[in-house]
């Protein structure tokens, strides 16, 4: 099964591709909101260097959000599109999902089992707020199967105030002992964070964004486990808000003459 993932929830423009044998290919591009103009080129890569092309493809995850407006769009309509045209189902997958994912198999390659591990993934909301999730994650032997973040999401505050995030994680901290941050929220706002030692900064640089392949294998997970995958038409952008542009359509409307107006008259 090829899985192609598609992640626009941030500044950075990923995809990423597993095959059935499990190899797998990611490009990553960074720059400003040209999301329209990177994922198409990105996909094209990536099933180049994979040695398949797009019409290869079983099955498509994408990052449904929260993250911007304009970045989910994009990725979730070329899911959508993709999906249609190749008549293959996605796997919609939270971008704070993502992130805690990548971190806690991060920290379990990197220091091995562990009994417990509280990890919070905070995503730029703009407008001076964020997006925020806390998830346990709790290993007890090497080579567990990785645990689904959503079965260990806490995400009581979204959006919220930075001084409120701070206020949130220092209590997490309190209550769990240290808690380790991760995305371009936080990246955003490190100074405030950085001022509290219960608070592990070291990875917010390194996954500041949600990555491609992370959501790729997350997807393949959740497919392993019975997790049905959705038709097109299911899938919707993860908001979390009204859009920042709106039409009036008070203005748009058409107007009606009042009854006592003068009328025109052709002779």
């Amino acid at each position: 099964m090829r899985l192609l993932a598609i992640e626009t929830a941030t500044d950075t423009v990923g995809v990423g591709l597993v095959g059935a044998d499990g190899g797998s290919a990611e490009r990553v591009h960074v720059g400003g909101r040209v999301h329209a103009e990177l994922l198409v080129p990105a996909i094209e890569e990536v099933c180049a260097v994979s040695g398949c092309v797009v019409s290869d493809i079983d099955v498509i995850g994408v990052d449904v959000g929260p993250g911007l407006f304009t970045g989910l769009r994009v990725g979730v309509a070329t899911a959508k599109a993709l999906a249609q045209a190749l008549g293959v189902g996605v796997v919609p997958v939270s971008s704070l999902d993502v992130l805690a994912a990548a971190a806690a198999a991060a920290a379990a390659a990197r220091s091995g089992p562990a009994t417990a591990e509280r990890v919070v993934a905070v995503v730029d909301a703009r407008r001076g707020e964020v997006f925020a999730s806390a998830y346990r994650f709790d290993r007890s032997a090497a080579g567990e199967e990785p645990v689904d973040p959503g079965s260990v999401r806490d995400d009581r505050l979204q959006p919220i105030s930075p001084e409120v995030l701070v206020d949130w994680l220092v209590d997490l901290a309190n209550e769990a002992g240290q808690v380790r941050v991760v995305g371009d929220g936080a990246a955003r706002y490190r100074p405030l964070l950085a001022a509290h030692p219960g608070l592990d900064l070291a990875w917010v640089e390194e996954f500041s964004a949600p990555p491609a392949l992370a959501l790729a294998r997350l997807a393949r997970q959740r497919l392993a486990r019975g997790v049905a995958a959705l038709s097109a038409v299911e899938v919707v952008p993860d908001y979390r808000r009204p859009a920042d542009a709106r039409i009036n359509w008070e203005q748009r409307a058409p107007r009606v003459p009042s009854s006592g107006s003068a009328q025109g008259r052709v002779s």
